[in-house]
């Protein structure tokens, strides 16, 4: 890399650590590395002072960002980059490796290009690449060899060249020759002519001709030999001579019946004939593969194929076996059938039984198939509909399980088949939501802050009579009554829905029921559980029956269970209703919820 240098070049920066710089503003009296002549990517020799501590080395300037990186070669921290304090001031400078002092001892060493008006060598001068002149003299006088440009016009004559050794490039080397060729010695030149060539790799000579006499251990010729006349071990070959040939006498071969592309070779004697396919079969007693024939093997036909126009193929009783793909128009075995992998067959038809001894599977999931079975009796199958995901037996197609192994969901059916023939088109009772009927005639007032007392209220005679408990309007009132709930219950919270009647066309009131359940061998003399209130409007008139919405939940205290009583406090809040006068409650309906279909 070549360092650059400028002239008062110093600035402050506020970076800290050991880290790239980042650079500030020109110190006072001086310049900033950009006013200096410093370009983007350039390469300074730099010095750095924070406090006492300094360092000293060479680092890339990047104008964006204005930043200088750090290659430290002396520092006060061991020669290692300081730990800037974020008061440090930068300033370009030049090292002591950077000024040369001609003591006479030194050598002077660059990387770079050394420029000079003229330079007098009195010693030695040793040159590693390439020397480049316009002109140069040896002892004064002008050598004008091909140096940049200049065209050779003398040279001194040598009475050797060196030439290397070179015989394994593949290449096409082109023979010199002395030129004029009235002498071979004196001051002579050398040329090129023509395409005579020499290859040092295969060591052939190559020319466009060669005339006159030549004698060769071997002759290779690609084209036409032209020659006068032509000897074979001494014996003249002329246009008429006849050349006894053959294998035994090790003579040239001659062929003596016309041979064909793709022909097979025979040897007779000394004769050597072309022979065609079928030619070679009939010499070797082999049936032709004619298109209707047969071919019979006791042996294997490792490669080629067997394509259309054949006959039959019998292999007597060996296997034949092969690792690719055997396509045939239909395919008939009257055997067995042993198949290691996978069958895919895009129809099936079996007339005989099937045993299979692992898993049936058809399709994959979430994409299905119809799979449909048929009785002997017309119209009668059972099929598994993809399309939506059932089991259907259709016509008289029937399903047969044996007692005690039905189960729906986890859930066995225990039920024999007499248990589910007793139902005869009856629907069972199941377990759920049910109700109880609570009229006011199975309620008393509370002995405190209690209702009015039971009553009859007449609305016209024969028709029906109102047996009531009256709720006042002056103070909140309550009446209580009991129930022992059946143990199908699931002993969960209830709800409830009020019948009742007003003596007013007025707005609403507000019914109040709280409960809690007592235990065998427990105390009565315990507090209710938290109230549920539902609110309803009167209707009109006073004799008019009113039906409230279901209450929320109500949560029965105590801890409700079989074979206990639970009591429940019904009431108005007078306070959250505004009807001037009675209400009169005709009865509640409780709703329960029940897990067991009876109490058994």
């Amino acid at each position: 890399m070549a360092i650059v240098l400028g002239n008062r070049a110093k600035m402050s920066t506020s970076t800290t650590g050991t880290g790239t710089i980042s650079l500030g503003s020109a110190i006072s009296g001086y310049q900033s590395f950009e006013n200096a002549g410093i370009t983007n990517g350039q390469t300074v020799r730099y010095a750095i002072e924070d406090g006492t501590n300094f360092e000293i080395g060479s680092g890339v300037y990047t104008s964006s960002g204005t930043t200088l990186t750090r290659n430290v070669t002396e520092s006060s921290n061991s020669d290692n980059a300081i730990n800037l304090s974020g008061s440090g001031e930068v300033f370009i400078t030049a090292s002591a490796a950077d000024i040369f002092v001609n003591d006479g001892a030194t050598s002077l060493t660059t990387t770079g290009v050394g420029t000079f008006a003229s330079l007098d060598i009195s010693g030695d001068v040793d040159v590693d690449g390439t020397l480049e002149a316009d002109a140069i003299t040896v002892n004064g006088t002008a050598l004008a060899t091909v140096i940049a440009g200049t065209t050779v016009t003398n040279a001194t004559n040598s009475a050797h060249v060196l030439v290397t050794d070179n015989e394994s490039t593949n290449e096409e080397n082109l023979i010199a020759f002395v030129e004029g060729a009235t002498s071979s010695t004196g001051n002579v030149g050398l040329e090129m002519d023509g395409n005579f060539a020499y290859n040092p790799s295969t060591g052939t000579v190559s020319a466009t001709v060669f005339k006159g006499n030549i004698d060769a251990v071997d002759g290779d010729f690609d084209g036409t030999l032209e020659a006068d006349a032509i000897t074979l071990n001494g014996t003249a070959v002329t246009a008429t001579a006849t050349l006894d040939t053959g294998i035994s006498n090790n003579n040239v071969p001659k062929f003596t019946s016309g041979v064909a592309d793709n022909d097979f070779l025979r040897v007779d004697g000394t004769a050597i004939e072309g022979r065609s396919a079928s030619e070679v079969l009939s010499d070797i007693a082999a049936a032709p593969a004619a298109g209707s024939s047969n071919i019979v093997t006791t042996g294997a036909l490792n490669s080629g194929s067997i394509t259309s126009g054949f006959g039959a193929i019998n292999n007597g009783s060996s296997n034949i076996t092969t690792t690719g793909v055997g396509t045939f128009a239909s395919l008939d075995i009257s055997g067995d059938i042993d198949v290691d992998g996978t069958t895919n067959l895009d129809a099936v038809d079996i007339d005989g039984a099937v045993q299979l001894d692992a898993t049936l599977t058809v399709g994959v999931d979430d994409t299905g198939y119809d799979v449909k079975f048929f009785g002997d009796t017309a119209s009668a199958f059972m099929q598994w509909d993809a399309s939506v995901d059932d089991l259907i037996l259709g016509g008289a197609a029937g399903l047969i399980v044996p007692e005690g192994q039905l189960t729906i969901a986890s859930t066995a059916m225990t039920s024999s088949a007499a248990d589910l023939n007793q139902l005869n088109g009856k629907v069972a009772k199941t377990a759920g939501l049910e109700t109880i009927w609570v009229p006011a005639t199975a309620m008393s007032p509370t002995t405190t802050n209690g209702c009015t007392a039971l009553a009859s209220v007449e609305t016209t005679a024969g028709k029906p009579d109102m047996v009531v408990l009256a709720f006042p309007v002056a103070a909140d009132s309550f009446a209580q009554f009991s129930i022992a709930f059946p143990k199908s219950w699931n002993a969960g919270t209830v709800t409830y829905q009020v019948f009742w009647s007003g003596i007013a066309a007025t707005t609403n009131v507000n019914w109040t029921v709280q409960a809690v359940a007592i235990s065998n061998d427990t105390s009565i003399d315990v507090d209710y559980g938290t109230a549920i209130a539902v609110t309803d409007a009167a209707q009109g008139a006073v004799e008019e029956l009113n039906v409230s919405a279901v209450s929320g939940a109500l949560t029965i205290a105590g801890s409700p269970g079989d074979d206990e009583l639970c009591y429940f406090r019904f009431g108005r809040d007078v306070s959250a209703g505004d009807m001037a006068g009675d209400a009169q409650l005709h009865g509640i309906k409780i709703f329960f919820t029940t897990d067991l279909a009876n109490d058994a």
